[in-house]
């Protein structure tokens, strides 16, 4: 179930950064965060009343120091998207994505099976070789910073929402879709970028708000029934299908060593589910 769960959330993951980069190349990437979270809270806060729960104070902490990173990591992500090739920010993203909530799950005693710690080890090339660049363009390169910074967002995103409670319900994500906004505004506000909503085309981005509640919820159901180490690789796959849109609608080339890559993320993905 956890595996499940896992490719969903790569999956909402995936649509929805491409969804936003698609927008922020039209309005502000911040005000398409701003909009897009909000959307994303409102949508979990109603499904977090829908479905009840017990969260308990450490559940809300872990919930909102969560939305901070989810929120620093989406500014960013749609920055470099749409200032660079989606094929190329969105792979770099998932190696923070993965890393961070890798080491902390098992430093603090995850134990996979020989075969699942394998696909893991075969995920981490496999994230590498989508993401390889050769590009050294300023907007190559600006776009690289920000797929690293996303990444490290994203990364204690995961973490956190990996240490709420099982039965904390869907409220810990609420509050994070709350806090994200706070973190994109801030974050905002430091670099003098423009946050308010004015631009027409940014509120488009309220469409991606079921994607986003989606893919969290789907991660935080996945962390309830699996290992933070396990299902973290697993979600981190989400490029896989940024990629595969953008080569389709938009016609960007998947390199020889990208399509290695995203041949060797379904073989890690196998074996995880094996184990």
């Amino acid at each position: 179930m956890a595996i499940v769960f896992s490719l969903l959330s790569a999956l909402a993951y995936g649509v929805s950064d491409f969804l936003g980069g698609i927008l922020a190349k039209r309005a502000p990437a911040w005000q398409i965060a701003v909009v897009g979270q909000s959307s994303s809270g409102v949508l979990s806060l109603a499904a977090a009343i829908a479905i009840g729960g017990s969260p308990t104070g450490r559940d809300l902490v872990f919930g909102a120091l969560a939305g901070l990173g989810g929120g620093f990591g989406a500014a960013f992500l749609y920055r470099g998207l749409a200032t660079a090739r989606m094929s190329v920010v969105a792979p770099l993203s998932g190696v923070g994505t993965a890393l961070i909530p890798v080491a902390v799950g098992l430093v603090t005693g995850d134990r996979p099976s020989a075969i699942a710690l394998t696909g893991v080890v075969f995920a981490f090339p496999a994230i590498a070789l989508i993401s390889r660049v050769t590009d050294d363009s300023p907007a190559h390169r600006s776009g690289v910073l920000d797929g690293v910074l996303a990444g490290i967002g994203f990364g204690l995103l995961f973490t956190f929402l990996g240490q709420v409670g099982d039965d904390g319900g869907l409220y810990p994500l609420a509050l994070s879709q709350g806090t994200s906004i706070l973190s994109v505004v801030v974050t905002a506000v430091i670099l003098r970028e423009s946050w308010v909503p004015r631009h027409r085309g940014a509120w488009k981005a309220a469409w991606m708000g079921p994607l986003g509640a989606t893919a969290q919820g789907a991660f935080l159901y996945a962390t309830q029934h699996g290992l933070l180490s396990i299902v973290s690789v697993i979600s981190s796959l989400y490029p896989a299908s940024t990629v595969l849109l953008a080569s389709i609608l938009l016609r960007e080339r998947i390199q020889r060593w990208q399509a290695t890559g995203l041949v060797l993320a379904a073989f890690a993905v196998s074996l995880v589910a094996l184990g």
